[in-house]
């Protein structure tokens, strides 16, 4: 047999591989869960929770998504290294395994190249979920941005997370639930989110899945955008957020709103409209956004004197939950080359003191933004004290705090809430 022969022989035999491993079903991520379940937080009520947001949005070259560096880069086609970067944070992957890790062009200090996670990755997303389990935190919001629900690779990947997220909750004993954010989506296209919903209670049974998040008895879905005014880019419409709150109500579900600051007073980033008020008492819960919108501890007490303790009493009048949304710090300086920790975390204590502001205003349920958001600076999961520089690059540490500590915190956040622990300006967690 001549080399020739033998090379085409070859090219055959890989070409019949190929065929055969393209026709090998893809992995039905919207399958029912039929996996272990472990009973935990409770799922039928957010009272007493401290829930987080999960973005689930950080996609690496080689995780199968087809995404590239997806929210590590600017530039998601080309590599992610020194100078194509848009991440504060790094995360702290020490406990990963190799199979969750891929390579970037940064190195660190000794010259060993730096690696990073993918939440494509199912390990990883359960990873997190374990890490709640283990921390106290109840559960997290997935979030689902409908704007590009339209394209099939990125919805493949959503997806993915999704399902993800539920086999995490469901093996340790957590709770998450669907959020939609309509920031960006077309108002004559936005009451197709609708069909999305009813694709994942056909298809997942995700209504019917033990680690759900209910509330008053029904599952709880949240839709993230809703009164806001030209702040936000491409906000959507008052009449089609109404519409598509009163589907999801019609189809027996607890409904989330979340709205702007200023949405009590119509001020600040809220929409002035004389129907605002009408179509946020549709909700069962509100949830106005809070991030970026103090600076410092006197802004806080300020937020909580004029916003969340008035807010509090609003919606108890109106027969309404109020989960307000605190954060531990703001940056993003490889995003939009605005100042590298522009609202500092204080070791802790910036976060701490909005846990006790709405404790004292009287909430019942927190939201921490956000569990994985290193874009803006907000994690509040491991990150690193040793990231790479390499390239002249720069990002936040945690100040020398265990790569835990916010996790610590949140936990403790959690008891706070529920009086298990006393009301206390020290941060319960050592340093």
């Amino acid at each position: 047999m001549t080399i020739t022969e033998r090379a085409l022989i070859l090219t055959l035999i890989n070409s019949i591989v190929l065929q055969t491993a393209s026709a090998e079903p893809k992995e039905d991520v919207l399958r029912p869960y039929d996996g272990p379940s472990v009973a935990g937080v409770d799922p039928t009520t957010l009272t007493g929770k401290v829930m987080t947001g999960y973005q689930g949005w950080f996609n690496c070259e080689g995780d199968g998504a087809g995404l590239g560096w997806t929210h590590w880069a600017r530039n998601r086609h080309k590599t992610f290294g020194p100078g194509n970067v848009t991440v504060d944070f790094w995360p702290d992957v020490s406990e990963y395994d190799d199979d969750e890790l891929y390579t970037t062009a940064f190195t660190y200090a000794d010259g060993t190249p730096a690696r990073t996670f993918s939440s494509h990755n199912r390990k990883t997303v359960v990873r997190h979920f374990q890490w709640m389990a283990e921390y106290g935190i109840d559960g997290a919001f997935v979030q689902r941005f409908t704007h590009s629900l339209h394209d099939k690779t990125k919805r493949c990947h959503k997806d993915k997370v999704l399902s993800s997220a539920r086999e995490g909750a469901n093996r340790y004993g957590r709770t998450y639930a669907v959020m939609y954010d309509i920031t960006g989506m077309p108002d004559e296209k936005l009451i197709t989110v609708f069909d999305d919903w009813r694709m994942l209670r056909n298809r997942m049974h995700i209504t019917e899945d033990p680690a759900y998040q209910h509330h008053k008895s029904e599952p709880l879905v949240a839709i993230w955008g809703v009164g806001f005014n030209n702040e936000i880019k491409r906000r959507a419409g008052l009449e089609p957020c109404k519409e598509l709150i009163q589907k999801f109500k019609a189809d027996q579900c607890s409904v989330m709103l979340g709205t702007a600051t200023g949405w009590r007073r119509q001020d600040r980033d809220a929409l002035q409209h004389p129907e605002l008020h009408q179509v946020l008492l549709l909700a069962d819960v509100l949830s106005p956004w809070s991030v970026g919108r103090f600076r410092d501890l006197p802004g806080v007490q300020r937020h909580a004197e004029q916003y969340w303790e008035p807010d509090v009493l609003w919606a108890r009048q109106h027969n309404i939950d109020y989960m307000p949304v605190v954060f531990p710090g703001f940056s993003w300086h490889n995003l939009k080359g605005t100042e590298l920790g522009s609202i500092p975390r204080l070791r802790g204590r910036f976060l701490w003191s909005q846990v006790i502001a709405n404790k004292k205003a009287g909430a019942d349920m927190l939201y921490i933004a956000m569990f994985d958001e290193v874009d803006e600076g907000t994690a509040i999961f491991k990150c690193s004290n040793t990231p790479p520089t390499s390239g002249g690059s720069k990002f936040l540490t945690l100040e020398g705090l265990p790569s835990d500590f916010y996790l610590r915190l949140a936990g403790q956040a959690g008891k706070l809430l529920r009086g298990e622990i006393p009301q206390t300006s020290e941060i319960p967690v050592p340093h």
